[in-house]
């Protein structure tokens, strides 16, 4: 199976250089280049990658934005990019359906890796942009008001694993904690994935914390009022 990328960043040496290093692997192809938002989602209408690479901020539209069309209209993965480790912006990033999140000096393996991993269904976020977050979550600063209607359509055994991926466990932490097999939890967070309509982990995390599910400062696991 061939990969297929599109790459948009307004600065072109950058852009450029995450293309030759992705375009040099066998199951790669760079298929377009933008220098901006509204090209990028032209990119993705036009050739329907499996992964954009976004620059977080970009002339005309940002790739928030642009995230947010992407992943409304297209199957295609989305990974943003940044220079900055302390992002307010990678919340909205999240939110928007991207499922993971880079610094531009990421190293040429880890970057070819986390778009096999998007590709996978998983998600990928730099280790200081997984700081941000559990810090910003643990404070409460993004959290909004619990959404427990997302739980209703989840079986015990869902919410469960719904619970740890918002914990940050993976499938293999997981398995061992509810003492089943790592097959068996990928066909939970696939179902739980389908019945709340998220596009990876990225999102199942995000929706663990809205649906109260986990509560920021805590680790305890809750189980909110479904009513």
């Amino acid at each position: 199976m061939t990969i297929r990328v599109v790459v948009a960043d307004d600065q072109e040496l950058v852009r450029a250089g995450f293309a030759m290093i992705l375009a040099a692997q066998p199951d790669i192809e760079v298929v377009a280049e933008s220098g901006n938002g509204f090209e990028a989602v032209g990119a993705a209408r036009t050739h329907r990658p499996d992964v954009v690479l976004l620059d977080i901020r970009m002339p005309g539209m940002d790739g928030i934005e642009a995230a947010r069309i992407i992943c409304a209209e297209t199957p295609s993965r989305v990974i943003m990019l940044t220079t900055f480790g302390q992002d307010d912006y990678v919340f909205d990033a999240l939110r928007a359906g991207a499922s993971g999140f880079l610094l531009k000096d990421v190293r040429r393996d880890d970057l070819v890796h986390a778009v096999r991993v998007a590709v996978a269904g998983e998600s990928l976020l730099a280790p200081s942009v997984t700081r941000t977050l559990v810090a910003a979550f643990t404070s409460g600063r993004a959290v909004r008001p619990p959404r427990t209607e997302l739980l209703t359509v989840l079986t015990e055994r869902e919410r469960e694993t719904l619970r740890l991926l918002g914990r940050g466990l993976s499938n293999a932490e997981i398995a061992t904690t509810l003492v089943v097999s790592e097959h068996t939890v990928k066909t939970h967070v696939s179902n739980l994935l389908a019945k709340l309509g998220l596009r990876d982990r990225a999102q199942a995390v995000i929706a663990a914390y809205e649906s109260g599910l986990v509560i920021p400062g805590q680790l305890g696991d809750a189980e909110p009022d479904l009513g």
